[in-house]
Order: structure tokens, then C-alpha cells, then sequence
């Protein structure tokens, strides 16, 4: 009987298939090292269909994780991972997202973008600020060094949802200062 699995050999589980299967996973790179790998300037990203393309070329601002009600109900998810960049850098470089407006949970409008034949969404923007837009971080190209620095809108975050106790924390929409917009 193998006393990692808790399974013996002939009663259709595989003995050998299971551990190899733990072996490898447990090999692989521990989720601390793949969060810390480099981000490369500039960094680019799209839609799942490729028929949107940007790339910027500057480093985030910052990189939160928004709980708003809005990024959960359009990240399908508990939050909306995003990266706010200077709207100087970001380029698009092939199509163009279509954008739905509404009224924020902080009480301003915002403009969501999508692919218009995918459905990914992308970015927001929001005419009160708009010197930044904010990438959402599962269009990278390489979403594997999005590293957040805080949570926002933690009001509304879903009781199954488990943050990580070591980014700083928000209510709502953290101060920003007003060379952004307005």
C-alpha cells in the first residue's frame, strides 16, 4: 500500500501513475520563486482571440486586487487582478476594444474594455483619471510576474474569498493623488 496515496497496487489506481504524478508536482517551482520572476519593460498582452494587441512601456504604478462588486461580476472571480499604468505608455497595437460605461462602486464612470469578438476584457479607464488606465493582469502576455500590492474595495469582498494577509488592505478606493486626473 503507498502510504502517500493511500492506495495498493491492482486496485485500479495505479501505485506507480499516482506518486510519479506527485513527484512531478511536487518538483515543480515553488509558487513564491514564479511570483517573484522579472517583469520585462516594455510588456505587452491582448485578448484570448489575438484580435487586440497592446504593449506599454513603462513599469505599473501600482497592482491591486479590486473586490468591487463590478470586477467580480466581470472577472467572473472573487476580484479583478489589475496593473495601473500611465496612459502615456499604454499603445494598442492591433484592434480596438469596445467599451462598456457605468457608474463605478466609488461613484465615477468607467469605461470597461473588451474584445468585441472574444468577450476579454482588458482595461479600464476612467475619464475623472485620466492619466492612468488599469491593465487587467489575465490579458499579459506573461501573467506570471503580476505581483499585487494591495487589495481595494475589501468591503465588498465574498466571505470565501482568502486574501493574502501581507498586502495592505482597503475599504474602498485608496487615495490617488490628483496629478492623475481631474
Amino acid at each position: 500500500m503507498c502510504s502517500q496515496l493511500g492506495c495498493e497496487r491492482g486496485q485500479g489506481l495505479g501505485v506507480t501513475r499516482n506518486c510519479r504524478i506527485l513527484v512531478r508536482t511536487a518538483r515543480r517551482e515553488p509558487t513564491e520563486r514564479r511570483s517573484q520572476m522579472a517583469m520585462t519593460v516594455p510588456f505587452s498582452g491582448g485578448c484570448a482571440c489575438g484580435a487586440i494587441r497592446y504593449e506599454c512601456s513603462a513599469r505599473p504604478i501600482v497592482s491591486s486586487n479590486c473586490h468591487c462588486r463590478d470586477c467580480q461580476r466581470a472577472s467572473g472571480s472573487a476580484f479583478g487582478p489589475f496593473l495601473t499604468v500611465s496612459a502615456d505608455a499604454l499603445r494598442l497595437t492591433r484592434g480596438e476594444p469596445r467599451f462598456y460605461r457605468k457608474v463605478s462602486d466609488g461613484g465615477n464612470p468607467m469605461l470597461r474594455g473588451f474584445c468585441p469578438d472574444c468577450g476579454s476584457p482588458l482595461l479600464i479607464q476612467e475619464p475623472h483619471r485620466s492619466k492612468i488606465v488599469s491593465i487587467h493582469a489575465a490579458s499579459l502576455d506573461d501573467p506570471s510576474w503580476y505581483k499585487p500590492t494591495m487589495d481595494i474595495f475589501t468591503a465588498s469582498a465574498q466571505p470565501w474569498d482568502v486574501m493574502n494577509p501581507k498586502l495592505e488592505k482597503f475599504a474602498r478606493m485608496p487615495p490617488i493623488p490628483e496629478s492623475f486626473g481631474r
